[in-house]
């Protein structure tokens, strides 16, 4: 599965899109920060498989419409930062998918996430990354599973890794920074977890309109799964 991830900053990248599906293989296309008003039903050879509708801060999951059947998707709120409660940016922080392989029969879980901001605690976030793999779960049980999106995590991300680890989950930073919103602030942001599949690296593809680079990854079912 060849999936890529972008945070559109509040859909101002929303016009590159299509090229970034035409330029490069792709099988699910996850976005975060997305206008669900100003996406398109199709993008390329992607179905627009579901994309939260009462979020400003929008995800939605694309899927190629020749590979994929999808049997469902839910969207999730999980537990609110203070700037949640204040500004209400984006209560629903997950939107997850359940994927049929229409060759292999192979049934697979993919959730786009978007944890709270910098202004949030690492332990609050710790608690949405936990609660979001919980609604996939919910979904279907020990199905392979990969979540990707922008986990605005970039200080003691190897604490989070124990973390993870110890829940069956195996989280992946991608190769390069993928935020550079100022010259003097970088950091990697947007995330990969995973159980059952296996991620030998995440990519960071060129810069656009967005303060995020997109990543992009190949996760592979392992022979467990």
């Amino acid at each position: 599965m060849r999936i890529i991830s972008y945070n559109l900053r509040k859909h101002a990248a929303g016009g590159e899109l299509a090229d970034l599906v035409d330029e490069n293989d792709v099988d699910v296309l996850c976005l975060q920060e997305a206008d669900s008003e100003a996406l398109p039903e199709r993008l390329g050879h992607l179905m627009l498989a579901d994309s939260t509708k009462t979020n400003r801060l929008g995800l939605a999951i694309y899927t190629s419409a020749e590979r994929y059947d999808i049997r469902s998707t839910k969207v999730f709120a999980v537990h609110k930062s203070m700037h949640d409660r204040v500004l209400a940016p984006a209560h629903e922080r997950l939107l997850a998918a359940h994927l049929v392989d229409r060759e292999s029969g192979q049934d697979v879980l993919v959730g786009s996430f978007h944890a709270a901001p910098l202004t949030a605690s690492n332990s609050l976030r710790r608690k949405q990354i936990a609660a979001a793999h919980e609604g996939m779960r919910s979904l279907a049980a020990d199905l392979p599973a990969v979540m990707v999106g922008d986990f605005n995590y970039p200080w003691f991300i190897r604490g989070l890794e124990r973390r993870l680890t110890t829940t069956g989950y195996e989280l992946m930073r991608s190769t390069e920074p993928t935020y550079a919103r100022y010259k003097f602030f970088t950091g990697y942001f947007d995330f990969v977890t995973s159980t059952g599949f296996s991620i030998d690296r995440v990519d960071v593809l060129p810069a656009g309109a967005s303060d995020h680079r997109p990543i992009s990854l190949a996760a592979h079912i392992t022979a467990a799964a």
